[in-house]
């Protein structure tokens, strides 16, 4: 039976059972604000800001060492770029909701509060996740004010002409990124390293997913909002999934409306860049989707009409499957879900043999059996 206040109307989705898993922590140390950026080192700055222009982003910092991009909304930079021998994810960085969050933050977790550099401002408080990467939580940081952006087309929908003796000529250019929605990280600690962002920052699960007949051994991923009280926020702000290596799945950034996704995604493929899933609207989260692949191998996001929920919905739960990662759209493809030939597959493959022979994990035979009926889904 589903649970009263679930939202549980549509594709399976349903209730806890007694004793699963609550979703949210008693008494968090803090609760983040929001999430603020994302830091990865890249071997071509160049390369990875033209990429980065052509997928909407706008350059607010450029030196010898370091890239910022940025969205049209005010706000901290959505991505910052390192220069380095070797691509690689660094973490991301949330919001504070006060600055004597990091006080109590660092307070509790035996850290210290450190100052940001100039290009950035405020103050940081420097942690690392059960699967050792680095998460940071900030406070203070300079906003940049906020640009122009695309402004959503006037639309004819049914009976409601919004439109008249006017036509729609979106043009094919970049679309413009507003911001940024949510990071989706493989931890092969799920469970701990979820209790982990619970408890220390106080997000809250929108939606759990479990394998099909596994469901009394638990959920194997999460999609997961931050706690503003009655305030909506995204159905999405960090995702968790378990996995055979801790690693980078991909990052959102959100757009104005279709057009601009559809219309980017066109000059962004006439650019030669690939495409590596869409465009569909999610199940979890229902956004439109359109997901590609930057030149470093990274898998980034545009998404636009994303679910909003305030503090009062209890999470969902649902098999995990790849036809139930969209309600229409193309199928999921073998490059999105990890499995195409390729370095990437290679990688993951080898952390397959890696962590089924490791003990401190909780990939083991079952989970990996339950992991390749999702991508044969």
């Amino acid at each position: 039976m589903a649970v009263s206040g679930t939202h549980n109307d549509l594709h399976s989705e349903q209730g806890a059972r007694p004793g699963e898993h609550p979703g949210r922590a008693a008494n968090p140390v803090i609760k983040v604000h929001d999430i603020a950026w994302l830091e990865f080192v890249k071997p071509d700055l160049d390369r990875a800001e033209s990429f980065a222009r052509a997928f909407g982003f706008v350059t607010s910092h450029r030196d010898a060492r370091e890239l910022h991009l940025r969205g049209t909304l005010a706000g901290t930079p959505c991505v910052i770029v390192r220069k380095g021998s070797a691509a690689r994810f660094l973490g991301p960085a949330f919001r504070a909701a006060e600055t004597r969050d990091l006080l109590r933050l660092a307070d509790a977790t035996g850290t210290r509060v450190r100052a940001l550099p100039p290009t950035l401002g405020g103050s940081v408080v420097d942690l690392l996740d059960p699967g050792g990467l680095r998460v940071r939580v900030v406070a203070d940081a300079d906003d940049l004010p906020a640009l122009p952006g695309q402004r959503p087309l006037r639309l004819n929908l049914g009976d409601g002409l919004d439109r008249a003796n006017a036509t729609q000529r979106p043009p094919r250019e970049p679309a413009g990124v507003r911001r940024l929605g949510h990071v989706v990280l493989q931890s092969t600690t799920y469970r701990r390293t979820l209790d982990w962002y619970l408890d220390q920052l106080g997000l809250i699960v929108s939606d759990f997913l479990y394998y099909e007949g596994q469901r009394e051994r638990g959920p194997t991923m999460s999609f997961i909002r931050c706690d503003r009280g009655g305030t909506l926020t995204d159905h999405h702000t960090l995702a968790l999934t378990l996995g055979p290596s801790n690693r980078y799945v991909h990052s959102a950034y959100e757009v104005t409306d279709l057009d601009a996704l559809a219309a980017g995604g066109e000059h962004l493929r006439r650019a030669g860049y690939r495409r590596s899933w869409g465009i569909g609207r999610h199940i979890q989260g229902s956004q439109i989707f359109d997901y590609w692949r930057d030149p470093d191998g990274f898998l980034v996001e545009h998404f636009t009409d994303g679910d909003r929920f305030d503090c009062t919905l209890e999470p969902g739960w649902a098999p995990m499957t790849a036809t139930g990662l969209a309600q229409w759209g193309p199928p999921a493809t073998r490059d999105f879900l990890g499995i195409a030939p390729g370095r990437e597959s290679l990688a993951e493959l080898r952390s397959i043999l890696t962590a089924l022979r490791a003990h401190d994990n909780e990939f083991d035979l079952a989970r990996l059996r339950g992991l390749l009926k999702v991508a044969s889904s």
